[in-house]
């Protein structure tokens, strides 16, 4: 076969077109994790240095989480109800002001504050933009969607650690890193505000039927309003088998977030890694989930769930007790990009499962509901996580372990009929053919 290039512009444009209402978005989503990467890997150093102690810092790091645990499910229930491109650019301009604050206000209280006015901030942002994108696509396209959504986010993490490094060189050290960070949250308001555009939704429980907001050719016929037909029946209500397992998997995941958060720069510097070292593991963990995370996505879309969420939920673990056992620093770069590919399977497949458990005109609503689960597993892991360090370094990757393996088995257990039934739904078409 012939290589024309008229076919691979005529394939981009083709794709363009079938993701325009979402590209906008993916795009402020990679800026905003830009800066975001840039400033993870210092922040508990930048505390630490500033008078923060680790019981302390376990507190400092908690605020942000802790404030997105009460604004979560109240934003994402506003963002059902209202404009939500609004409330998507106010969020990220809000928090690149409080993510520069610290350079000027100092202290283990002001940075408390200023972290619980960030997560806020956030807390604005997310559920909206993720409750635009389940309104904006298909089902049977929500796990590459969702793909996408997540190596955006591992795209900034990936190149983050790199300009922050290369920046602060250059212009003048910490600083430069958190003033990029918050141009970084501000450009991405400006990028939303001038590209997304406003979306129908369901506004005060009305319903709109989700396949009359984007539809795409080709999708199979075995698909109900381009969903399987075990899911085609939305949930009437929030309490429902999905949403319930997707926060059971999201407490355990976002445990292990906040779990490092506290303590991995720490952990790698007390094994004498330098800061070279910590920024080029924070940039390995959004690579797998860079390349990945959308291939997975699809794979989703077009099968079983249970063994993504099998395999995103064992590499974690895996990794977590491999980190105890490092006789070097080194070793954190191959182990960490197993769990990171962990995470690439495991998010498309949960946004996946979140979806089907949205009623229809709840879709931010259920966002947030599980972004506030999350974010109370990260809270908890700040907090814990300051206090099992205090008494050895490797602990808190213990605990993290058994977090992740008992709330996983939880969720199965909740979700495991509504996975069977999808799994029978998306095999029956192909065992017809």
């Amino acid at each position: 076969m012939r290589f024309r290039p008229g076919d691979v512009v005529a394939g981009i444009v083709a794709w363009v077109r079938r993701w325009d209402a979402t590209l906008p978005l993916l795009a402020a989503e990679l800026i905003v994790w830009l800066g975001f990467g840039a400033l993870l890997p210092i922040m508990p150093l930048y505390f630490t240095e500033h008078g923060v102690d680790l019981v302390t810092l376990g507190v400092v790091v908690a605020a942000w989480p802790a404030a997105r645990l009460v604004g979560e499910p109240i934003f994402g229930w506003v963002a059902d109800r209202t404009r939500r491109v609004p409330l998507m650019v106010f969020g990220n301009v809000a928090a690149g002001i409080f993510l520069f604050l610290p350079l000027i206000f100092v202290g283990p209280l002001a940075f408390t504050i200023l972290r619980a006015l960030a997560g806020l901030s956030t807390a604005m942002y997310d559920p909206a933009a993720r409750g635009y994108i389940t309104d904006a696509t298909p089902p049977d396209r929500r796990g590459e969607a969702f793909g996408m959504y997540g190596a955006a986010q591992m795209g900034g993490l990936l190149l983050g650690p790199a300009i922050g490094g290369i920046g602060a060189s250059l212009f003048g050290g910490v600083t430069f890193i958190f003033v990029f960070g918050a141009i970084s949250s501000i450009l991405a308001a400006a990028a939303i505000a001038i590209r997304v555009r406003e979306r129908p939704h369901a506004v005060d429980g009305s319903r709109i039927a989700q396949r009359d907001l984007t539809e795409f050719a080709g999708q199979a016929e075995h698909l109900v309003a381009g969903v399987p037909s075990a899911e085609a029946a939305t949930p009437p209500s929030l309490a429902n088998r999905w949403l319930i397992a997707a926060i059971l998997f999201t407490l355990g995941g976002n445990f292990a977030f906040g779990t490092y958060e506290v303590v991995w720069s720490l952990f790698l510097q007390s094994m004498g890694a330098g800061l070279e070292l910590i920024g080029l593991t924070f940039a390995l963990f959004g690579l797998p989930i860079l390349v990945l995370s959308p291939w997975f996505g699809r794979r989703i879309d077009r099968g079983s769930l249970t063994p993504f969420l099998v395999i995103g939920s064992i590499l974690p673990v895996v990794a977590a007790l491999a980190y105890t056992q490092m006789p070097d620093p080194l070793w954190s770069v191959p182990l960490i990009l197993v769990e990171s590919t962990g995470s690439a399977i495991m998010s498309p497949a949960l946004f996946t499962v979140i979806a089907a458990g949205s009623p229809i005109g709840r879709s931010s609503t259920a966002q947030g509901i599980v972004g506030a689960s999350g974010t109370l597993g990260f809270v908890v892991a700040s907090l814990v996580t300051g206090a099992a360090a205090d008494i050895n370094i490797r602990l808190p990757f213990y605990v993290f372990a058994i977090v992740i393996t008992v709330f996983s088995a939880a969720a199965f257990v909740v979700a495991w009929p509504r996975l069977r039934q999808r799994a029978a739904a998306m095999a029956a078409p192909a065992t017809a053919i």
